[in-house]
This record gives C-alpha cells, structure tokens and sequence, in this order.
C-alpha cells in the first residue's frame, strides 16, 4: 500500500461532502431511516467519476425492482414464514445468476435488484402492514444516496479516466511492440514466451473496467469509447496473429528456407514498429512489398511454400491491426469518435462479445439461496429479535463478493470490517453522538471516521475493508431525527451482521469456492468444447467470432496464473495455439463448400477427428489426426490454383502448426498412377 496522496484526500472530502449531503437532505425530508443515504454514498462512490455515474441508473432500478418484489411477497407469506424464505432465496438467486452472466455495469440492476429484496423484506416481517410504505421509503433513502455521490463525482473535481486509459494503452502498446520487434529481428526467441503473451491478454481484458467508466466521462472523453472498444478487441487479436507469425518464422528458419527478401521485408517491419511512425503510407508500401513476396502454389506445393503464404499473410493482417491501433489510439487521446473505414474491420463487429459462464453463476446462486436458507432456519428458531440482519447481510455478502474464484476469504474480509464498523459505531452510539446535539456537531463527529475510510476507500488494497467498516458501521449505529442510544439492541444486530456473513462465508466455502488453477483449467476446457463445436460446424460462423471469445477467456485465464506453480501452468503453452486453430478451423469449415468434391470429403474427415480430439481429454494429439490434417493438405493441393483452395490450405498450415508444432515438416503424398500400362 502507498502513502494516501492529495487525489486520495480529495476523493474522501467529496465521497464524505456526499454522504452529508444525503443525509441532511434525508433529514430534511423526514426519511426513517437516514442512514441508509449515507451507507449509500460509500457504497456507490468510485475514484473515478465515469465509474461512479456508470452503475448509478442501474442501482437506482434494481432498487425499485427489489422494493416492487418484496411489496409483492412479504405481505402475501408473512403468515408462512418457511414460504417466505423460500420466496426471497429463489429470487436474490435468480437475480445473482443474471447478473454474473453481465460483465458491464449493467449487472448491477439484477444484483440490487436481488438483494434488496433481501434487505427491505427481511426486517419488515414484523409490520407487514406497513411494507408499501418501508419499500418506499427505503428507496427513497438508497436512490437519494446513489444521486448525491453521482452529483458531487460530477461537479466538484471529477476525476476522468481518459488520462488514465491513454497512460495504460501507452504501456500496453509499448510491451506489444517490443515482443513483435523481438520477433520480427529473430534475435531473441527466448522474448517470445507464454508469460508475455499472457500478460499482455490480462491486460487487454482490464481496459473493460476501464472502457465502461469511459463512456460515462461526459468530459468530451466519452465520444472516443467506440473507438476503446474497438481497440481493445484489436489489442486480443494482436496476440494470436503475433504468435502465429513467431510460429511461421522459426519453421522457416529451421528449414533454413527464409528468404533475403524476405528478411529485409523483416527487418524493415522492425524498425517501423520501433520507430513508432504513424505514416499510412510506411504501412502501405510495407504491405506492397509482403504482396511482391507471395509464392506461386502449384498443384503440389511445397511445405516451405505453404508456410512462406501463411507468414505473409498474417504479417498483412498486422500491418493492418497496427495500423488500426495507432489511429484508434489518436482518437482515445483527442477524445473524438472514429469515423475512418479502418483497415482491419472484422474485429468492430465482435467486439462485445464475452463469455458467459453459466456454471460458475449457477453455483452462485445455489450459495446464496443455501445461506439465506441457513441463515432464516437460525432466525425462526431462535427467536431473535434481531436475528433478520443475519440473512439481509448474508445475502449482501454473498452477492458483493461471487465474481471471484474463492468468494469466501472476501465475505471474511467484510465481517472483518463489520467487526470494526462495530467498535467504531459503539464508541460513536453511546460515547460521542450524545453530546451532538445539531447537525453541524453530527457531521464534525462523523468526520474523523468517514474521512479517513474514504482514504484508504481509495487504495485497492484497503478498499473492500474500508467501504465495509464505513457502510456497516452507519447502519450499526442507524443515526435517526433523534438520539436513541439502545445497547441491546445494538448488540443484538451487530452480533446478527456478524454472523449473517460468518454463514456465508462457511457455506460458500462449502459449496461455490473453487480455486484459481481450478477456473483456469475449466475456461480452458471450455474453449476447447468450443473447438469441437466449430469443428461439428456448429457454435460461431465467422473464425474472428470464435477467436474473440476465447482470447476472452485467455485473457480470464491468465491473472490466475500467478496463483499456480510455475511447473503446475506448463499446460498453458498451448492457449493462444488453440486459439489459432480455432481461427482455421471456422476458416477451412467455411471454405470447404466450395473446394472439388475429393478435397471436401477430406476437409470434412478432418473435421470430424479434430472434433473428437477436443472433446477428449487435453494430451498430445494423435498421430492419426497429424494423417488426417496431411492427408487434407494433400487433397487440397489439388485446388491450390483456385481462391478457395488457397485459403483453405492456410487455414490448414494453421491447423498443423498449432496442433503438431514438433512434428516433421509436411511433404506431399505423389497421386497414385492408374494408367493401365502401370498395372501388373
């Protein structure tokens, strides 16, 4: 953790100016329950201004929705409370399964929109007369929260994420361009490696966080965001393409079969990377010249010839992405919209798709429902008065924390800081609040406390803790028009807050956490369900569609890397491998309609193997697929003077690099003689 700078003391006086806000106007209009403004503003409030307008209208909805939902239920089963459980459980668990199924803020509709319910419902079931009017009211208190921390992040020194994503893309781009130059100088193979690659996925699939806060800037930033998007599904498809052209080269330079020409196309390449030019027309000649280099294929062409095509043809595809990216990347820093055709235009057509995991959101949800049950079967047999905060805040917890591989150490996390919220709002309740006798006494009391969680609220290390002790320390103490210190009952609903989450940390242990390796080799696996998807001509339709969504996955994959022994991850090496054969295969599938008739029988034998063997367990692939892919290539061939043919016989070279990068290289079978003076 750094030192707190003057843009950390910033955010907590305009994070605590918020929640004074909230609560003097709650006040003012007479809400009974003003805390809840002020819990709000802490919990809405982000460092960056476009983050916190962002999920503001999405909270305000969920809200309703969960209000509008209890209205329904709890006056209708109050008098059959197991009902009732039944009934809040199964919805803040259908809601937590919809939301984790969105990765952009508008989850957060169906996640208030769940636990809100939990939240108003719960501690109405002792007045369920009055619960139109508690759901009101409540409302009424969180959406007053969710407007003042949006109105003074955009008033009072907002702080834009522009200057922020141009310093990052600088990063990005400067990393990407030093493992390229390495690659294209063939001077250091060993700068080529799974770790960079990797790096570079993760760190393209952060811009997401960071692209949503974008289009909410309203600093004029927010006109580039398309371009963001755009850019950011550039950045993944560098990746594959790189490694396919790092593949390429060094089969080449093994078979000593690379060209002069073709080494100083190389090296020019290099040095316009390093150089960092801008110039459209460096970007044409560069692509002129690989067009001066393609080989001629015959009927029966060459391995070196085949792999030779497919090397120009993606140092083509990254002319063109690189180009793309550094007009992109202008518009970023201009804040303008990009209005150019680009070059590499495939990519702005799939650039919000995202994987969806539905098994994870599924275990999720059976977590929550099981702790909301667990937690209500305590309440009802113990009789505790307050004994409803126990599932309210289980639910919370539960629904904060379930994007995460082990969600249980962050539920543990925010009791913590319930435990210290607690301390803090008894030394408040019945030491300090006494003698506040006006507002303006109220808010120099609160100030110590909010100011500095507000502070450590704006380092990511300390966030979560400092959020939680600010938003359950207020409820704890649950300031009102008038000082009611009562230590039972305070007791009684800190110790049931506590527990609430206790429960939801031991039961998601038990059933949704998982660890980092774990989710690693499950996205991978589903990947390659994908594959064998793709190659039963089923799933995506368009090879850059189904790249997309496994680089998302790869680029998910890789932060938890870092949890794994370096010996535990060498299964990895072959991540961005399969997403290029997963490319091919889309490719020599769409292409095969229109190659001769023996051609297509064994594109389409090929297909099939390569189906099984990604539905099989991830091993070293058979030697009769390596006869399958060779025996297509020698099928193929035979169109090899026709479009069709030629694309497929790249979509083929792909496939053989990524599956069998060890084996020999590919040499044509010689058709077989029928001519009758040759029979015996």
């Amino acid at each position: 953790m750094t030192l707190p700078g003057w843009r950390d003391w910033v955010f907590s006086l305009k994070t605590f100016g918020a929640a004074m806000l909230a609560l003097f106007l709650a006040f003012w209009i007479d809400l009974p329950n003003p805390y809840w403004a002020l819990g709000t503003v802490y919990i809405t409030s982000q460092v960056l201004a476009g983050a916190t307008r962002s999920k503001a209208l999405y909270r305000v909805l969920g809200t309703l929705l969960g209000a509008a939902v209890t209205v329904a239920l709890v006056p209708n089963l109050v008098n059959a409370p197991e009902l009732l459980t039944l009934a809040i459980a199964t919805w803040v668990a259908t809601c937590l399964y919809f939301s984790l199924l969105d990765r952009t803020p508008r989850s957060y509709l169906m996640m208030l929109g769940g636990y809100t319910a939990a939240l108003i419902g719960f501690p109405s079931v002792g007045n369920p007369g009055s619960m139109f009017d508690t759901a009101v009211a409540r409302s009424e208190e969180i959406t007053l929260g969710i407007l003042c921390a949006s109105l003074v992040n955009t008033v009072v020194l907002p702080q834009s994420v522009a200057p922020v994503i141009s310093g990052r893309l600088d990063l990005w781009l400067q990393g990407a361009r030093g493992w390229v130059v390495d690659i294209l100088g063939r001077t250091r193979a060993a700068a080529d490696t799974q770790a960079t690659r990797l790096k570079l996925a993760s760190d393209a699939i952060a811009f997401d966080a960071l692209a949503t806060p974008l289009r909410y800037d309203m600093t004029g930033a927010e006109r580039s965001a398309d371009a963001m998007a755009t850019l950011r599904q550039h950045m993944l498809m560098f990746l594959p393409i790189a490694s396919a052209v790092s593949d390429r080269i060094e089969t080449l330079q093994r078979a000593n079969a690379l060209p002069v020409r073709l080494r100083a196309l190389l090296d020019d390449m290099a040095a316009w990377l390093a150089s960092g030019t801008t110039e459209p027309a460096v970007a044409d000649r560069l692509k002129a010249e690989a067009d001066a280099l393609e080989p001629g294929l015959g009927a029966r062409p060459t391995w070196d010839a085949l792999v030779l095509a497919s090397l120009l043809a993606r140092l083509r595809d990254f002319i063109d992405l690189r180009k793309d990216a550094r007009i992109l990347q202008q518009h970023i820093a201009d804040g303008t919209p990009a209005t150019e055709n680009l070059t590499f235009r495939y990519t702005a057509a799939v650039r919000t798709i995202r994987h969806r995991d539905h098994g994870m959101a599924l275990l999720s949800a059976m977590g929550v429902f099981l702790t909301i049950l667990v937690t209500c079967a305590i309440w009802i047999a113990t009789g505790w008065p307050s004994g409803s905060a126990a599932p309210m805040m289980a639910a919370v917890g539960c629904s904060f924390f379930a994007a995460q591989d082990d969600p249980a150490p962050f539920i543990v996390s925010f009791a913590n800081s319930a435990i210290l919220g607690a301390l803090g709002a008894g030394a408040y309740l019945f030491a300090v609040l006494p003698l506040a006798t006006t507002f303006e006494m109220l808010a120099l009391a609160l100030a110590p406390a909010l100011l500095t969680c507000g502070v450590f609220m704006a380092q990511p290390k300390t966030a979560p803790l400092a959020m939680g002790a600010a938003v359950n320390g207020s409820a704890m103490i649950a300031i009102q028009g008038s000082y009611t210190g009562d230590f039972a009952a305070f007791a009684n609903s800190s110790v049931a807050v506590i527990v609430g989450m206790w429960v939801a940390a031991i039961v998601t242990r038990l059933v949704r956490s998982v660890g980092a390796g774990w989710s690693a080799r499950r996205l991978r696996a589903i990947n390659r369900r994908s594959l064998a998807r793709a190659a039963r001509r089923q799933g995506a339709q368009n090879g850059l569609e189904l790249a997309a969504l496994m680089l998302d996955r790869v680029g998910l994959i890789a932060p938890r890397l870092a949890a794994l022994p370096s010996e535990d991850a060498e299964w990895t090496a072959d991540l961005l491998a399969e997403v290029r054969v997963g490319i091919n295969v889309v490719e020599v599938r769409r292409d095969r309609r229109r190659l001769s008739q023996p051609a297509r029988a064994a594109v389409e034998a090929l297909l099939g193997a390569l189906a099984r063997h990604f539905e099989a367990e991830p091993g070293t692939p058979a030697a009769e697929l390596l006869g399958s892919v060779d025996g297509a290539l020698d099928a193929v061939s035979a169109d090899a003077r026709r479009a069709p043919g030629r694309a497929a016989l790249m979509g083929l070279v792909g496939i053989r690099r990524g599956l069998f990068p060890d084996a020999p290289p590919y040499s044509p079978t010689l058709p077989t003689l029928t001519h009758p003076e040759f029979a015996s």
